[in-house]
């Protein structure tokens, strides 16, 4: 007898409590929000598939065209029309990103230069901004103490006026 009142235990324990505990449900929706009905197969598939053909997009443009040839050989017949990204096969200096997936192909030896040289150009930048900032703040500081001696000799002269 307990040992059919144990596996009765066990049963309903892996049958409910551990499907909550390992997939727990969610919170139920509020009641103005309207259920969508769920994708078919094909559906599903072709969001899979435009999503995947825009997240390829993306890292062409963000890699450049330099560092994938074999994707613009078909483009280089129509070289005197620019169409978009294609013109930028022509620049004379590389892109910062290209420059340092170009390093880590090198490995560690080659990507220490150009990770110094990218902090170097973050720091001067960082640098040039804050000393403007400082000399825009300075300006600032310099009117406001201008205007405010010239409205207190304003007050000044005004008081004299009045009392002589």
């Amino acid at each position: 007898m307990k040992v059919k009142v144990v596996c009765g235990k066990v049963y309903e324990y892996i049958r409910y409590d551990l499907k909550e505990i390992a997939f727990p449900s969610s919170l139920p929706d509020p009641p103005h929000i309207k259920k969508r009905r769920k994708l078919t197969w094909h559906e599903r598939f072709l969001v899979l598939k435009e999503a995947s053909r825009l997240y390829a997009a993306s890292w062409v443009r963000d890699i450049g065209p330099d560092l994938r040839p074999n994707d613009y050989k078909k483009d280089e017949g129509n070289e005197g029309k620019p169409s978009g990204d294609k013109r930028r096969t022509k620049e004379a200096e590389p892109s910062t990103l290209e420059d340092i997936a170009v390093a880590a192909r090198g490995g560690m030896e080659t990507l220490r230069p150009a990770l110094q040289k990218l902090y170097m150009t973050r720091a001067s930048s960082y640098r040039d901004a804050l000393k403007s900032f400082i000399d825009g703040y300075q300006e600032g500081i310099q009117q406001v103490m201008a205007k405010k001696e010239v409205s207190e000799a304003q007050q000044e002269g005004n008081t004299q006026k009045t009392s002589t």
